[in-house]
């Protein structure tokens, strides 16, 4: 959500391109492509309903730019598996999925494609949560080495923009969200949904009476308020009385459920109202689409240059 954020935000400050990685989700959904295709317009809804607007960001599909794939090809021969496989990103997202040694090749070799995305469009900043910066590292490094052995200046290096909230934890207190672990939050969510999840969410374990001192540090319930909750004198207060003892989880909870109901009434109802009208969405991501497949040509066709292999001009 904190990237959401920086996004409606910096679409009036920047030529802003969003990225619907189709591509990406497939390298550990192949067997279920479905799921992905389902997806692309789940994902245009959220970033629309947070406030992006396409007449100011550009809003596209990963894999209806073919350009980025070919970048992507040229880019792997760049990068050693050893550099991919050391990747602290791709490591933890590895074990998170019991990949081990069975990991998919697309899968290990995304950080590269997340290089094709960013700098076919010359980005020049991109927000990210700090589990993230590997990504950023790598992309600079194959943007150096690049240019250093084509003695180019076509690709340049991008900077990150730090989300103050990276990552929220899972309901269930795993260190990411995940539709196949059932730990997370949508947008979509009714309230009543809403509400639901909240009372069932982690805390901490120790805490098991009212009275007890608990724990903030690792708690997601005080993670959640800390993103959401805009009183922050009276959540520090709230955060003293439950470290001290004398303040139950259900209290804490219910606290979040009324600042996430708030924080997530309008964007649910805008999303509501989108979704009557399908078809103006999909115009949205056919036109952003188009708009971003000709800057991608434009890259693509310096890169091609720069290693003088554009033939038969």
């Amino acid at each position: 959500m904190g990237s959401l954020k920086n996004r409606v935000k910096l679409q009036s400050e920047y030529n802003e391109f969003i990225i619907i990685a189709d591509m990406q989700a497939l390298t550990d959904n192949y067997d279920n492509p479905e799921k992905v295709r389902n997806n692309v317009l789940e994902v245009a809804l959220d970033n629309l309903s947070v406030g992006l607007d396409p007449k100011k960001s550009t809003i596209f599909v990963q894999s209806l730019i073919p350009e980025i794939a070919e970048l992507t090809m040229y880019y792997l021969n760049l990068v050693t598996v050893s550099k991919l496989e050391r990747n602290p990103t791709v490591k933890e997202e590895i074990k998170q999925k019991n990949f081990d040694r069975n990991v998919p090749a697309g899968f290990l070799t995304y950080p590269v494609s997340q290089a094709a995305d960013i700098t076919i469009f010359k980005a020049d900043l991109v927000p990210v949560g700090e589990d993230q910066l590997p990504m950023i590292e790598q992309t600079n490094e194959i943007v150096n080495r690049f240019n250093r052995i084509y003695k180019s200046k076509v690709l340049k290096e991008v900077k990150p923009l730090i989300s103050d909230f990276a990552r929220l934890p899972g309901t269930d207190g795993k260190a990411k969200m995940s539709k196949s672990l059932g730990n997370t939050i949508y947008l979509s969510d009714k309230p009543d949904e809403i509400t639901k999840k909240v009372m069932k969410m982690f805390t901490d374990p120790g805490h098991i009476k009212a009275e007890d001192p608990g724990k903030v540090k690792g708690n997601p319930v005080f993670t959640y308020l800390d993103a959401f909750d805009i009183d922050k004198k009276e959540l520090d207060k709230i955060k003293k009385q439950y470290e001290k003892g004398g303040l139950g989880d259900v209290v804490v909870k219910k606290r979040l459920n009324e600042v996430l109901q708030e924080f997530l009434k309008p964007i649910r109802e805008k999303r509501e109202n989108l979704e009557k009208n399908k078809d103006e969405v999909i115009k949205i991501i056919n036109k952003g689409t188009a708009k971003a497949r000709e800057t991608a040509a434009i890259t693509l066709k310096e890169v091609k240059e720069a290693m003088k292999i554009e033939y038969f001009k």
